[in-house]
């Protein structure tokens, strides 16, 4: 029976809401401090982010050796506020722990002198708050909550800057998100009216309504996937990201990589697996339609990509591109493809942000935002631009970065559930991630710099800021590392094996 929240709550069960008090507690205490506190305001993000980091890799060593953290709390008859955490919720909780404390790194030397930061590092709390909360999601209610409350605290971030443009972009990205959010909750209403619960459960828990309520089933996995396929930038549910660019760097940074479009990816995951079970939902016959919306936003987004000459665009279409990977993966019925699927949501994850952190010191150190002013950057900034290198490697699938690793197992994947169109699709999509990618890297590298720069800061005679350059550094670093000791204990790889074997695709 799982514990509820009383005094004698065991130290498992406190675990849970540690990991959320780490970042709530100090968004909270953040909104209420002047601009000039700039190192208490330091001091309670680094901590708040540390602190989770360990608690999760805590978690990460005790549910290796199979224990047990949850808890709960009564919130609707019949139905309690469940966070649970397992092999899948580590996933997607170490790489916002890891990433989080990376950004707020990031965030930190990128906002150095702005206005308002208090309020951005509250809501930058907050957000990651929701994100882990989702994450831990016990049950379907759960995840809704969570889902939303990363919804109401993204947009604040998304229209910081306070510009006409800004405010655009917000209003777009709310209105998707909130329609999505209506129909995520429809379809979870009338899935409690037939099923009487909505606790998350291996292999699912509809399997007994298959034959009664089919159709009924099949219009829920479609409200429930139009839901979270808003967050997961799926096509045509897609054009709010690209809007979203105007936000600062460390907040495109936290959409891609860590946040919203993340947690839509994996709310995907738990509506494939731990509702329907993916097996039920092969043979409701949703899974093959979900695989093929997956490849065409592969292809629709990297073929956007190539005509974007503003570099944050061409990353997000990227993203739409690259996000829909784990989809692909998820729909593929087989153990490889769900492998190639969830070891993706990391490597996408830290190549990603590693590309956002370099676009954003471009931006802030010489004024650079299109592609087309990028000739000869690599020269001026070398350590900046050998870290995109590296993220576009990687995006591109070239070994031995991660996403070789991601496009290798999603490729076996296909095989092994005996369909050869996931091939072409990989192949293709690879060959428009070089198309788009690698003349950005011919003009930083090979073309001759121009006399001067749209808007360049001086810092003193170093490339940039050190605060905007160890980030990338680390995540560029990060991205070879998970990809030449993909097979070593603890990598995402070994770690997405661990949760196909033992939640999904049991003996």
């Amino acid at each position: 029976m799982m514990p509820t929240l009383d005094a004698a709550l065991p130290p498992n069960a406190w675990l849970p809401l540690l990991v959320l008090a780490s970042s709530l507690i100090p968004g909270l205490i953040i909104f209420f401090l002047a601009e000039r506190h700039y190192w208490t305001r330091t001091l309670l993000n680094l901590s708040g982010s540390l602190l989770k980091l360990m608690l999760v890799s805590a978690m990460l060593w005790g549910v290796f050796h199979q224990q047990q953290y949850a808890a709960s709390l009564p919130l609707l008859p019949g139905l309690d506020l469940v966070l649970r955490v397992r092999p899948l919720s580590l996933l997607f909780l170490a790489l916002s722990a890891g990433l989080w404390l990376l950004t707020t790194l990031y965030a930190i030397g990128y906002l150095e002198g702005s206005p308002n930061r208090s309020r951005f590092f509250g809501f930058f709390s907050l957000c990651v708050t929701a994100t882990v909360g989702v994450a831990m999601a016990g049950n379907l209610l759960t995840f809704l909550l969570f889902f939303e409350l990363l919804t109401l605290t993204t947009y604040p971030l998304v229209v910081h800057r306070g510009t006409e443009e800004a405010r655009r972009a917000g209003q777009i990205y709310l209105a998707h998100t909130l329609i999505a959010g209506a129909l995520l909750l429809a379809g979870t209403v009338w899935l409690y009216t037939l099923a009487g619960t909505l606790t998350f459960t291996t292999r699912g828990f509809v399997a007994d309504l298959v034959e009664s309520h089919r159709w009924s089933l099949i219009a829920i996995f479609v409200l429930l996937i139009i839901g979270v396929g808003v967050k997961a930038a799926l096509v045509p549910l897609h054009s709010w990201l690209p809007r979203a660019m105007v936000a600062p760097a460390p907040v495109s940074a936290l959409l891609h990589a860590v946040a919203v479009v993340k947690a839509g990816a994996f709310g995907i995951v738990l509506i494939v697996y731990d509702v329907f079970g993916v097996e039920v939902a092969a043979e409701l016959g949703v899974t093959k339609p979900l695989a093929l919306v997956a490849a065409f936003t592969i292809l629709y987004g990297s073929l956007r990509a190539l005509f974007q000459d503003n570099l944050k665009r061409r990353l997000a279409f990227s993203t739409i591109s690259q996000v829909s990977y784990i989809v692909l993966g998820v729909a593929i019925v087989g153990p490889l493809a769900t492998v190639g699927g969830l070891v993706h949501l990391v490597h996408q994850g830290v190549m990603k942000i590693t590309l956002f952190f370099c676009a954003g010191n471009l931006a802030e150190t010489l004024g650079i935002h299109q592609v087309s002013e990028m000739n000869g950057v690599g020269r001026r900034m070398p350590w900046t631009m050998l870290a995109f290198s590296i993220g576009v490697f990687g995006m591109i699938g070239l070994p031995p970065v991660a996403g070789f690793i991601s496009k290798w197992y999603l490729g076996l994947g296909g095989l092994e559930a005996g369909l050869h169109w996931p091939l072409f699709v990989l192949a293709g999509s690879s060959l428009l991630n070089a198309a788009y990618f690698l003349p950005i890297l011919h003009r930083a590298w090979f073309c001759e710099p121009p006399e001067t720069w749209p808007d360049e800061r001086d810092f003193g005679g170093k490339e940039t800021a050190w605060l905007l350059l160890l980030p990338p550094l680390v995540t560029a670093a990060l991205s070879l590392m998970i990809g030449l000791f993909a097979s070593m204990p603890f990598t995402p790889l070994e770690w997405a094996r661990l949760i196909a074997e033992r939640e999904f695709y049991q003996p």
